[in-house]
């Protein structure tokens, strides 16, 4: 990465599935992202609980002695539902505040395999960067060409013009988490000249939540 200028990346937001999957190469390369991220000295962000992939990428992580932040609504602890989280874990109201929260902590965002609520998350953070609402690096880690049909899609909006190809630069991908984590650290942020005037004004909440709530 000699002359490339590298961003600091201490803390990975990990969105991915709370299930394992039908390939154990799912299981294993976040089990591997884990190990990837605690000897590269980042700490972890995600959904809590250790279910799925969520518990493969967390308890790998805190094997390696880096922090783990689990941010879980408070539904989901009723009766254990999702397990015990492995480090530290915040609880909260929403959905919604859950992944404001997740976007304040975190440097980058990296989506393994996962099903709906994966993919909202990644394309939540997707669009909150299209609107330079935060510039910070979003990647998935392909793995076994899971995200293929996905990112095929998102090149045919391209050339339907429902995206554009400076938005397109937002989603990064990658077949290995070291290649991807290079590829954050490497991320250069192009906001978009006209909504990166829009004004997004921060909470009057104590804990100074970001309003996504647009001032026209």
């Amino acid at each position: 990465m000699e002359g490339i200028s590298v961003r600091k990346i201490k803390k990975i937001c990990v969105f991915c599935g709370a299930n394992s999957g039908k390939d154990v190469a799912f299981v294993n390369a976040a089990f591997h992202l884990g190990e990837v991220l605690g000897k590269r000295k980042i700490d972890l962000v995600y959904g809590g609980g250790k279910l799925g992939l969520m518990g493969c990428v967390s308890t790998a992580v805190a094997q390696h002695e880096r922090q783990v932040l689990g941010i879980i609504p408070s539904a989901f602890t009723v009766n254990n539902l999702v397990g015990e989280t492995c480090g530290k874990e915040i609880k909260v109201a929403t959905m919604q505040e859950r992944l404001v929260m997740m976007m304040e902590l975190s440097d980058a965002f990296i989506a393994l395999p996962g099903g709906f609520g994966t993919l909202e998350e990644l394309f939540q953070m997707i669009s909150w960067a299209q609107l330079s609402i935060h510039n910070k690096p979003i990647g998935v880690l392909n793995i076994n060409g899971f995200f293929n049909g996905l990112l095929s899609f998102v090149d045919h909006a391209v050339k339907q013009e429902f995206i554009t190809p400076r938005a397109r630069k937002i989603l990064i991908s990658a077949t290995t988490a070291d290649e991807l984590v290079d590829k954050l650290q490497a991320f250069r942020f192009e906001p978009d000249p006209a909504l990166s005037k829009l004004k997004w004004s921060p909470s009057s909440s104590q804990k100074e939540k970001l309003d996504l709530t647009l001032r026209l």
